[in-house]
């Protein structure tokens, strides 16, 4: 039986100050720098999916004792939700089996690496899960990964055994999809921000345009002034 509450997406996030995150970058900006430029882009997603119709949205976030820094920092109302704990794909499942479980039409996971998505992207997954158009959502990044995953029930085998974080992840989740017979929806690429020439690329981006992230563009101004 299909759900009736309206597609949840949780961007899966980890608690800033409590783990390492953005190691890429750390010769780039500096470890503090990168964790200060990963909450920016968290709280600049939030306000962006805020935008999406019909859709609940929710942070998953790590390590699951965080709670209470997490609560503080994003805003009032917006639902926590701890991480399950095992390797990337083992919390992925476990999140969108449960986000099911409570009668979504669809559980969409997403990071926080892509501070300039175009939220039209979410919006194309969440509406093609509620029309049940198909029984996966891929969402390609270009270094090979994805950035969003949707499905419209549990399954089990696009998570397991996957060569996370390589270029691969796309390729065998595709061909995982195939194997088993189910119906696959990509959305358009986009660019996750993990490297220095990422980081550049996003500086560029966002001195081309006049809307954009508004954290995450005076953070970088912050770093490395007004371009």
């Amino acid at each position: 039986m299909r759900g009736t509450l309206p597609p949840a997406v949780a961007v899966m996030a980890k608690v800033p100050g409590l783990e390492t995150v953005k190691s890429r970058l750390h010769g780039a900006i500096s470890p503090a720098r990168a964790a200060l430029l990963s909450r920016c882009f968290l709280l600049d997603g939030l306000d962006a999916l805020a935008t999406v119709a019909g859709i609940a949205p929710l942070v998953a976030y790590s390590p699951a004792w965080g709670h209470a820094r997490m609560r503080a920092l994003v805003p009032e109302g917006c639902r926590l939700v701890p991480q399950a704990t095992g390797d990337l794909g083992e919390r992925m499942r476990a999140l969108l089996d449960a986000l099911l479980a409570e009668g979504h039409r669809g559980a969409i996971a997403i990071g926080t690496d892509s501070p300039t998505l175009p939220m039209a992207h979410v919006q194309e997954a969440a509406d093609v899960l509620r029309a049940g158009a198909a029984e996966v959502v891929l969402g390609p990044a270009e270094d090979g990964g994805y950035y969003l995953i949707g499905i419209p029930a549990p399954e089990p085998a696009l998570f397991a055994d996957i060569a996370w974080s390589t270029e691969r992840v796309l390729d065998q989740t595709r061909e995982r999809a195939a194997a088993h017979g189910l119906r696959t929806h990509l959305l358009r690429p986009w660019y996750d921000v993990d490297t220095a020439d990422d980081l550049r690329r996003l500086r560029a981006e966002l001195a081309s345009r006049a809307d954009g992230p508004r954290r995450t563009r005076r953070c970088l101004q912050a770093f490395f002034g007004e371009d």
